[in-house]
């Protein structure tokens, strides 16, 4: 994968990875460029059936292949005919265009993608799902883009960009026993909206953020797409370094890759991690996050752990420290598809799966699934459940007249012991 050397202007870590994409001294917000993708990312849903298609109708070939990554996660593990078909249409095209990085039922591509090596500090990535910002947790600059402009990705190489404004959120303190990065990416929603980065870079910083994993962190960026951001990111420092050593990513760069201090940004937002509780998101929108005693009490008929969002090692980790010796609610489907096969085999062989599985969790392959309402955890017919899954909009996740309330692992967790939505701390 391509790597330059940065311009050396008082600018953003976005601006100073969009600059060296567009082949630039210096950017600034408001400035349309034309930039050299470094990662093409593409899965299942949107690639081959669709940018794939496009590609071919216009009869030009693939600009690079070895800077394309194809992934299967959305119609996976499903015997459904239409997703039978998605997946011989997948194998067909990356078998007749020869591509070598095609990393078929391996989880959900937002964790598959890095967990391969494909990401670090100072990329300029596209990926064909809106949620392709999880990339920043990485110090990568990812934006999400649809099936058309994906093909003409695909064609040239390049995509323009107008430069996003920078919309900086400090969460200082540390955060409590029970509270998780969910929590904090749950409160922006209800504070500023699903609108209130419109087009924005989202910057994540300060003591609780620096404090975070990369699992954590990687929720924080990922939902930038909830506020309307164009991207997320975080400032890669030792944890980045550490966590991308055992990939396969080479030439690891954190220290030239960090933004200016006296750089401007459009707005700064504060946050005292101390003060964070528990968020719970009531249907059907990730902006009506609340205190879970707001919602405590609600009954729930499924709890999923699952997503891009909120089913890595972390993330099973905090639910089995909640269910650890406990049972699931008589009456209450408690489902558990972690995030990737490598996390599967390390949750497994670290215990955290058994603790999972004797709390009556029954563990689904991992891939998008019960997410966008396919497979085994699809919600039924006038349910209510809660997932630690990022988006709970009407029938996303099953049926029209069901209804979702999103939280971290630790609440899913708790919901699942009770039967309803329940502050987690009880259980710590």
């Amino acid at each position: 994968m391509g790597q330059s050397q940065p311009p050396s202007q008082s600018m953003t870590l976005s601006e100073k990875i969009i600059a060296k994409a567009a082949g630039l001294d210096s950017v600034k917000p408001g400035d349309i460029v034309t930039c050299a993708v470094d990662v093409a990312m593409m899965h299942d849903s949107s690639g081959p059936r669709r940018a794939g298609k496009m590609l071919d109708e216009l009869g030009v070939p693939i600009w690079d292949k070895d800077k394309l990554v194809v992934i299967t996660d959305h119609y996976t593990n499903d015997e459904d005919p239409n997703s039978v078909e998605i997946q011989k249409i997948t194998h067909a095209w990356v078998a007749e265009k020869q591509l070598p990085h095609f990393l078929p039922e391996q989880g959900i591509c937002h964790v598959v993608l890095p967990e391969n090596g494909f990401l670090k500090p100072g990329l300029f990535c596209v990926g064909g799902d809106s949620h392709s910002t999880t990339a920043g947790a990485f110090g990568a600059f990812m934006v999400g883009i649809g099936a058309t402009e994906l093909a003409s990705v695909l064609a040239t190489g390049e995509i323009w960009v107008r430069v996003p404004e920078t919309l900086r959120l400090d969460v200082s303190g540390c955060l409590s026993e029970g509270v998780a990065a969910k929590d904090v990416i749950l409160k922006l929603c209800g504070d500023i909206g699903i609108m209130g980065a419109n087009y924005m870079v989202v910057e994540y910083g300060g003591e609780a953020v620096k404090a975070m994993t990369i699992d954590e962190r990687m929720t924080l960026t990922n939902m930038a797409a909830e506020l309307g951001g164009k991207t997320g990111i975080i400032a890669p420092d030792e944890t980045t370094a550490q966590w991308l050593a055992a990939t396969a990513a080479s030439g690891v760069d954190i220290k030239t890759w960090q933004g200016d201090a006296d750089a401007p940004v459009a707005k700064t937002i504060s946050m005292d991690g101390t003060a964070i509780s528990p968020q719970v998101a009531a249907p059907s929108n990730p902006e009506n996050a609340a205190d879970v005693s707001e919602h405590a009490g609600t009954p729930v008929g499924q709890a999923y752990i699952g997503a891009c969002t909120g089913a890595k090692l972390d993330d099973l980790r905090m639910a089995a420290a909640i269910v650890n010796g406990r049972t699931k609610a008589a009456g209450t489907r408690f489902f558990v598809a972690p995030g990737s096969n490598r996390i599967r085999d390390a949750a497994a062989d670290e215990g955290t799966l058994k603790i999972l599985e004797d709390a009556g969790a029954t563990i689904l392959p991992t891939g998008c699934g019960g997410c966008i309402g396919l497979g085994p955890a699809r919600l039924e017919e006038n349910m209510t459940g809660i997932s630690s899954t990022n988006r709970n909009f009407v029938g996303r996740a099953g049926e029209k007249s069901s209804k979702l309330y999103l939280g971290s692992a630790y609440s899913v967790a708790a919901a699942a012991i009770t039967g309803e939505i329940t502050d987690p701390r009880e259980f710590l």
